[in-house]
């Protein structure tokens, strides 16, 4: 019962945070001469307003218990569904060609990132939750990392807070950029499946694209770009959580210790949820998924636990837990020093993205 009223508050904070995203997101199409679904995310939106009403109410001491609760056992159990959402084949999709695409924009985020953030004397785990939301999968791949590293609420809104930044800038520019320099529709949607951050921020991109250039090629490769990238979490959470722990150690004494807590209990199950998206999807080939679902309900069911359960009732909870459990305190002696590290990250991915999407985009055909 003590969780109650802190989940509950959590809850409210993240229908407002989803209904606000929606309107704002149409008003940025609206900008463009452009409709369709918002392309703004409602989790960074929620986090915010957490944030507001935390700083500017005197928010009762009942509700911590709850938050905590959010901000760990629900967040943790979005994680396991997001796995949901992945599935092998959507590499197969893209194709060989666009493997080294995707694995280049990857690796020079999270080697890049992680390096600067270093030189500029900023926490890891800092500049481990900017490297995965810019080279991965956005806001997703920071609130899936931040438990398995131990982060703490203020260095997430920071990483959330970069991807929402620089990931919108991506969305408005790129598509009108990618149309000046770059030639093929499928060098274009490699470009923007690579270089825009966030799931929701490059679907947007390619939707501006195929509604102001009617082209349909550069919206299906972009989305399959972006799912082959989403794919990867499954891979990086694992050596991200190695990588920390074995920073964490402090003699030979630890290796028992690292040992049980390498691999944490949600990453698991969120591999084992990617393994069954997969499966079914293979067993599709046969007429049905499991020889139970037809394509159209294993569609519906993944889509209802990856998109709507994972991504906005379990983790848009638990990132509106984040915000009402934050002072702006915490962010004092950081500065604008975390979003010289997202600027510098998004422009050399993008770059990367460019480069790799001019050489192999001719290979690419869907």
């Amino acid at each position: 019962m003590k969780y109650i009223p802190g989940v509950l508050a959590a809850v409210v904070v993240m229908l407002a945070g989803f209904w606000l995203a929606d309107l704002i997101g149409q008003q940025i199409l609206a900008m463009q001469g452009l409709s369709g679904s918002s392309p703004l995310s409602g989790v960074p939106v929620a986090i915010v307003l957490g944030l507001l009403l935390r700083n500017t109410l005197p928010l009762p001491a009942s509700l911590n218990p709850g938050l905590k609760f959010a901000t760990t056992t629900i967040l943790r159990a979005g994680i396991v569904l997001v796995g949901i959402r992945l599935s092998v084949f959507d590499v197969v999709k893209l194709g060989i060609a666009g493997i080294p695409v995707v694995l280049a924009a990857i690796t020079t985020g999270l080697l890049f990132v992680t390096w600067f953030n270093r030189k500029l004397g900023l926490p890891p785990r800092l500049g481990t939750l900017i490297a995965a939301g810019t080279s991965i999968c956005g806001v997703t791949a920071i609130v899936s990392t931040a438990p398995a590293i131990d982060a703490d609420e203020r260095e997430v809104a920071y990483a959330v807070a970069n991807v929402v930044a620089f990931g919108l800038f991506g969305m408005l520019a790129y598509p009108y950029l990618a149309h000046a320099v770059l030639g093929s529709s499928e060098t274009i949607g490699l470009f923007l499946g690579t270089a825009v951050h966030d799931t929701s921020q490059v679907v947007g991109a390619a939707l501006t694209y195929k509604q102001v250039y009617s082209d349909d090629i550069v919206l299906r490769v972009a989305t399959v770009t972006k799912l082959t990238r989403n794919i990867f979490l499954a891979a990086v959470i694992p050596i991200l959580t190695w990588m920390h722990v074995r920073s964490q150690r402090l003699g030979a004494g630890a290796i028992g210790a690292v040992s049980t807590s390498l691999v944490p209990g949600f990453v698991i199950g969120f591999l084992s949820m990617a393994a069954l998206r997969s499966l079914g999807d293979w067993t599709l080939t046969s007429g049905e998924a499991f020889g139970v679902l037809s394509a159209a309900q294993w569609a519906s069911l993944t889509k209802s636990l990856g998109d709507y359960w994972a991504s906005q009732i379990l983790l848009g909870t638990a990132m509106a837990a984040v915000g009402l459990n934050t002072n702006f305190a915490v962010f004092k002696g950081v500065g604008l020093k975390p979003f010289a590290v997202g600027m510098a990250g998004a422009l050399v991915v993008g770059a990367v993205g460019m480069t790799m999407a001019i050489i192999f985009g001719r290979f690419v055909h869907l």
